[in-house]
Formats: structure tokens, sequence, C-alpha cells
């Protein structure tokens, strides 16, 4: 099988193609290797060998008609993914993330043969669902608007029911609850994932919109800022230096192991049967913020301290937990990784990289705050 990957010189992307070479598929990678994501050698140092490699931009025209010839199957990974960046940096994330998938099916459909194109896989992600599934004692299952600056201003981070104001509890959300993304970025996920499974139905291939919850193992990129507490947090407790935790460290993510999510991806390239629709790829277990930053600390021996700021992001949610019922009835997938274990995987694997300067990191911070997209509670600064 000949297979593209759209973003696979990413985290995800290096995993899954060395995967699918050894599972005996022709890959071809298509990446422009932001500066954000990426260190200056990883073009350089990119085994080109094992994949062939196209260097562009995914809003590349021609450079993505070139990628596509010849595909049996296209895995569209390429995304600008900080959910916080996404919501001031908002033309940049709409240009990537929905004119190029634009960009891309409509090659598919009016400049090349689809002949023998059988499916198409989008990286999608949970953002899309917002807040996503709680239950209230009163009402049943839920799901809350976006929580309120006021409320979060006075130490309130818990969502609410929409429709009593009582306290709600979450619950796994499945692929069946709304729409209701709560950042630029989630936003931009709906449209292309709801793009590219249209167009596998004016086709007849298969579609997969896999809804990665948070993806995290060795490889993932230290010194992008905007994406993935673990990095954060591990570069700063491998300096001693305080790791900040926002709201109350009781927000919590469904955090799932990259050999996991290759797992459910080869699923979707190698699915025998018909199948157009989302799947949730995640672990169905949350873990709080706190209490990773103290697994990390402790993993250091970090001397910095860990503070609860009470700080907090405009765009974030409160919890996270996959329903992977459907997954798991449709692809026999069943996340094989527990969190501890991957975690300290993670960890090792951190150990032997370049420690970070913290300079983007905290320019991140400030251009939050100067966006007006960051608000504290209590007597916060």
């Amino acid at each position: 099988m000949n297979i593209l990957i759209t973003g696979g010189a990413g985290f995800i992307g290096q995993h899954l193609s060395r995967a699918l070479i050894l599972s005996g598929a022709r890959v071809r990678v298509l990446d422009c290797f932001s500066s954000q994501v990426h260190s200056v050698s990883q073009a350089a140092s990119l085994d080109r060998t094992v994949a062939e490699t196209i260097v562009a931009d995914v809003r590349d025209r021609n450079a993505m008609k070139a990628a596509l010839t010849g595909i049996d199957c296209v895995i569209h990974l390429a995304a600008e993914t900080g959910t916080a960046q996404s919501m001031y940096e908002i033309d940049r994330y709409f240009s990537v993330n929905v004119q190029g998938t634009a960009m891309l099916i409509d090659l598919l459909q009016n400049d090349l043969s689809c002949g023998s194109l059988q499916s198409i896989i989008v990286a999608s992600s949970r953002a899309l669902y917002g807040e996503g599934s709680y239950l209230c004692d009163t009402h049943g299952i839920v799901y809350p608007e976006m929580r309120e600056r006021d409320r979060m201003s006075r130490g309130q981070f818990e969502p609410h029911c929409p429709l009593c104001d009582a306290e709600i509890v979450v619950h796994p959300t499945p692929e069946t609850a709304p729409f209701m993304p709560m950042s630029i970025y989630g936003l931009t996920k709906q449209v292309q994932e709801q793009a590219v499974l249209l167009f596998a139905r004016m086709r007849g291939i298969n579609g997969f919109a896999l809804r990665y919850q948070n993806v995290y193992g060795p490889g993932q990129s230290l010194k992008n800022p905007y994406t993935g507490i673990l990095a954060v947090f591990s570069n700063l407790a491998r300096q001693n230096m305080p790791v900040n935790v926002y709201e109350d460290g009781e927000e919590s993510r469904d955090f799932v192991y990259i050999d996991d999510v290759v797992e459910a991806t080869i699923r979707c390239v190698n699915y025998e049967g018909r199948f157009i629709g989302s799947l949730n790829v995640g672990s169905g277990q949350a873990t709080s913020v706190l209490t990773v930053a103290r697994a990390i600390n402790r993993y250091f021996k970090s001397e910095g301290e860990i503070s609860v700021t009470g700080a907090f992001r405009i765009g974030d949610i409160r919890h996270n937990i996959a329903d992977i019922s459907r997954i798991r009835d449709v692809l026999h997938f069943v996340p094989k990784v527990p969190f501890e274990r991957g975690l300290s995987d993670f960890l090792g694997w951190a150990v032997g990289q370049s420690e970070e300067n913290q300079s983007a990191y905290l320019r991140s911070v400030e251009e939050l705050k100067s966006k007006g997209l960051m608000g504290f509670s209590g007597s916060q600064p």
C-alpha cells in the first residue's frame, strides 16, 4: 500500500511512519518542519531512506499534488495544534487547518485520479467537544457551555448544569456528543474532520476521523510551549525550576500513549470493512494536572516548588474522559499502556534530551496575558 502522511515528520507522524514501514507499506511524508515544533537539525537528520520526504507546507498546491500521486491511503496529520495560541493566531489556524484540508480534498476530487484511493484518515481532536459530557442529578447527561470568566475569577472552576445551574460530575464523552468547541483550534478541527468525512462519502471510500485525546510519549516536542503539559512540566522540573499549575490543579485530562495511538491509526489503515465516521482515541481514564506535576517532580527529584496559582486560560476545558466503547467495537482496539508506565517511559526518554530554554514558555504566557486570554482567581495578581 502507498501511504501519504501529511505532517509525517511530527510526533505522531514519525512513530506512525516507522510502524507502517515495518509492516511493509510504502510511506511518503509531507511536512514543513515548522520551527515552533521542530529543531533546525531535525530536517537535516530525518532518515529519508526510510520514507520518501517532501519538505513543503500543506498549503503548497503543487507540492501536495505531487505528494498525492499514486497514493492508496491518506493520513492527514498536518495542523497547527496549540489550543491557547489558536485564540489569537486565528488566521493562521484557519489557513493551515481548514484551507489546507480544503485544498487536499479539492486536489483529490478535481486534479488527480482517485481510482486507487481506498481510505482517508484525519487527525481530529477531542477539542471539538468543548467541555464534553457531564452528569446532572436532575437532568442526566448535559453538555455545559464555556465556563464564565467571573466564576473562575472567584475560584469556581467546575462547570455547572446549563439547565439548572447545579453542580455536575464529568462523564465519559461519546462520539455522539454535540460539537461545542471552546477554542479556535477546536473549531478548525471540527471543520477539518467534517470536510474529510463528507469527501469520503462523496467518493465511496473509508473515512476515519480519529479524535485523539492528550497524546504523549517519547519523541514529543519539548520546545513547543503551546502544547503538552508533560513537556512543559518536565523541562521545568529537570532544571529545578518552579512548576505553576493553573486553576486549582484538579482539572483533568485523558492521556493516551503514543504506541496506542499508532496502533489505533494502523487499524484504520488496514480496516477491511466499510466505515465513515469518528472514533475517540484515548485511554478512557482521567488524570489530574496536579497529579502529573507531582509525579514529574518526584521522578526528577526536583527542588522546584509546585505552585497552584489560580490562573486560568480562556478556552481551556475543565475535565476530559473519552468514551472508547465505539473504537473497541469498530476496530477491536483496547489501549494497552497505563499512564504510570507511559509517563515513566516518556520521562526516561526526556532525560536524554537537551534542556530547553524557558524563554519560549514565558513568552507564551505573556502573550496570553497581553491578549486578555488569561485571568486570575482570588488574590492572585
